[in-house]
């Protein structure tokens, strides 16, 4: 078996900063106290020539220190294994289970579950179960004959808590998901900016697509059944406001958006709006403010899955070293938007290190 190879500087980095996201990742051991504790842990640091760095618990137990008694390392390993369980729980249950129920089957109290389990995932217990649900309700609308057998079918006790939920998640009727978004209109049209051909569509809620570089076949696709047509003058303000955004983004207007994603992606786009004008943020300093320090790649996949540019600003989100990171729209594209909202970014930071 191979032994981990542990970078111990970023080690260190991470163990002096308390980083969260780092649990279970290592753990370092303080050879003046024989103590081994996971990154987080709130004691005071020791010098770091008096610090150990190990793959994990039991390897620190090898060489012959002890657990920390205030951070509990050995618990990192049990408290995700206990997440992964409820989430299975969730899942398989016909009916969503109270939280007093998923915290019994994995042995905790119920509202050290919930900050555990909120923490780990992003979402609580509950919301997670109403995700899950909703999707698979997409799901099942998308094959089935019959809205109410879709509707029983993915878990709902009563018609009733279904069409309070998809009036919120679904944004359109359960028979217009059944039958492939008939009864919606999409309206679309292409406008020429400093950054290139985008294409805008909207319902009548808002914008519901907005890209660079598509056509309106992508349209059809996302919306098979759906009233896809061409704008016949009515986007123009949308669009005006659009190239606003674009080229004089601090005074850009407030423009209406139609999205839809799971519960998770919802929350990192809603993030992501928070984020002003010529201001940027990691991939982990989402997953921190979204109270889920460990998903940073889960936010990385919801950034780039991300419907509306520019509005819904995933530009604005870099990597923690500085460089730019991945980008739908294209990296020059995305350095054009940085530095149009004042973003200084370093001559090294133009191109990605894995892009040279």
């Amino acid at each position: 078996m191979l032994m981990r190879t542990i970078d111990e500087d970023a080690a260190w980095a991470a163990f002096e900063a308390r980083d969260r996201a780092q649990d279970g990742a290592f753990i370092g051991a303080v050879t003046t106290t024989g103590i081994y504790c996971k990154p987080s842990c709130p004691a005071r640091r020791p010098r770091r020539e008096n610090v150990r760095f190990f793959a994990d618990a039991a390897t620190a137990r090898a060489a012959g220190f002890r657990p920390c008694l205030r951070c509990r390392p050995d618990e990192v390993g049990r408290d995700r294994q206990a997440v992964a369980a409820a989430v299975r729980l969730i899942e398989e249950a016909e009916e969503a289970p109270t939280l007093e129920a998923i915290a019994a089957a994995v042995g905790y109290a119920p509202h050290h579950f919930q900050r555990l389990f909120s923490r780990e995932i992003g979402l609580s217990p509950a919301a997670y179960a109403r995700a899950f649900r909703a999707r698979r309700a997409e799901q099942a609308l998308r094959g089935a004959e019959r809205v109410t057998d879709a509707i029983y079918d993915s878990g709902y006790a009563a018609p009733s808590r279904f069409y309070a939920d998809a009036k919120e998640r679904l944004g359109m009727t359960p028979s217009a998901w059944i039958d492939g978004g008939r009864g919606a209109t999409v309206r679309w049209t292409r406008s020429d900016t400093d950054l290139g051909p985008l294409l805008v569509a909207a319902t009548d809620k808002g914008i519901c697509r907005l890209t660079f570089d598509e056509d309106e076949a992508v349209l059809v696709r996302l919306f098979p059944n759906a009233e896809v047509c061409r704008d016949d003058g009515g986007l123009a303000g949308l669009v005006a406001g659009i190239v606003a955004a674009i080229e004089t983004p601090a005074s850009a207007p407030e423009l209406p958006i139609d999205v839809r994603g799971t519960a998770f992606q919802e929350r990192v786009w809603a993030e992501l709006r928070r984020i002003p004008p010529g201001e940027t943020r990691s991939y982990a300093d989402i997953a921190a403010a979204l109270g889920a320090p460990t998903a940073t790649r889960a936010v990385g996949t919801a950034n780039g899955q991300n419907p509306v540019a520019v509005l819904v600003p995933c530009h604005r989100v870099i990597r923690a070293d500085g460089t730019l990171g991945g980008y739908a729209g294209g990296l020059e594209r995305k350095r054009k938007l940085l530095t149009a909202e004042g973003v200084d970014l370093r001559e090294d930071a133009k191109v990605p290190l894995n892009d040279r």
